[in-house]
């Protein structure tokens, strides 16, 4: 049997990275235009995907010596997490991903992106902290809507809560972004609302951002969804390139970052 290693290596849409990092597997969330839904992973138990997850069983502290080795290799970038949220509800008491950034913080890599939609992660800002300019907090806001998260992911935190977790980062100085992936229908005032909020996003679509070209979302039966909700104007490739061009008259180039490109290490 193979050895355990927390490091996986980095394929396909993570442009930029050598690693991911996913301290559990399953997600809580549950979210309807998740393309993890697709993936070999979520068909693992009987259970639907977003009824289940689990803690991996390595030891949090072990990710030390990986990174060493990955580092006599080249630059080790690391995001986390590729096929769940590393602050699932469980991690409230589990602190596996509070452990593995403390190894982190004793062994850095070259540059972590810490990805969610929990405001559970503003708990860890004394970790981020310790790692500086090494590490981005990306925090999932795709819309400003309540009734659209309620209608897309329903499990998932509410928006305000996202919004307090990106304020207090910023205040303790971490280094924060919104993702804004995959961008759902929202009201006329949500770029103003993120530019009030953070200082660069990223913004994603159904058809640039699920891995195949769109292919995973009209199997997830995200066309159907928008029609029965009367959004179907909204499921469009130009909806994306609207926002993102709004965006940059409140943002500069640089901060309003496009899919795969968006979420890589910085240069």
């Amino acid at each position: 049997m193979a050895a355990f290693r927390w490091l996986a290596p980095a394929t396909g849409f993570l442009r930029g990275y050598t690693h991911t990092l996913n301290p559990y597997v399953g997600c809580r969330f549950g979210c309807s235009y998740c393309y993890v839904r697709r993936l070999p992973v979520a068909f693992r138990r009987d259970a639907p995907w977003g009824e289940w997850t689990e803690a991996k069983g390595g030891d949090p502290a072990a990710l030390k010596d990986e990174l060493a080795r990955a580092r006599q290799k080249g630059p080790v970038t690391v995001f986390m997490s590729s096929a769940t949220d590393p602050y699932q509800p469980m991690e409230a008491k589990a602190r596996i991903t509070r452990r593995l950034l403390e190894a982190m913080a004793e062994q850095p890599p070259d540059f972590l992106l810490v990805q969610t939609r929990s405001p559970l992660v503003a708990r860890d800002a004394d970790l981020f902290r310790r790692l500086g300019g090494r590490v981005r907090v990306s925090v999932t806001v795709e819309t400003d809507l309540e009734d659209m998260r309620r209608a897309f992911t329903p499990a998932a935190p509410p928006l305000a809560a996202r919004f307090k977790a990106l304020q207090r980062l910023r205040e303790a100085g971490i280094p924060v972004q919104a993702a804004v992936s995959p961008l759902l229908p929202h009201s006329p005032r949500f770029v103003e609302r993120l530019a009030e909020a953070v200082p660069r996003i990223v913004v994603d679509d159904y058809f640039r951002g699920d891995g195949s070209g769109g292919v995973r979302s009209r199997l997830l039966g995200m066309p159907g969804r928008y029609e029965a909700l009367g959004l179907a104007d909204w499921y469009r490739p130009e909806v994306l390139d609207r926002f993102a061009k709004e965006a940059l008259r409140r943002f500069p180039a640089d901060a309003v970052g496009i899919s795969a490109a968006g979420f890589a290490p910085p240069p």
